[in-house]
């Protein structure tokens, strides 16, 4: 499963809202919203999309140890 919380943080680090973060991936904020709060599933395309906004690897905000 992924986090979330990281991604959140990130965004507001870069000042994104859900509606600066919806047009740069050409989606809707609520499905962006959906994504945020693990209410929809992350694709791993959509996954390099948020993470080439904020130029790191998919990993580093995704990924979560069990």
């Amino acid at each position: 499963m992924y986090r979330t919380i990281k991604l959140k943080n990130i965004r507001k680090t870069f000042n994104l809202t859900i509606y600066d973060m919806a047009n740069l991936l050409d989606i809707t904020p609520s499905y962006y919203s959906l994504i945020e709060n693990k209410k929809r599933k992350l694709y791993y395309e959509m996954a390099i999309k948020i993470a080439d906004i904020f130029n790191m690897k998919p990993d580093s905000i995704f990924y979560t140890k069990k």
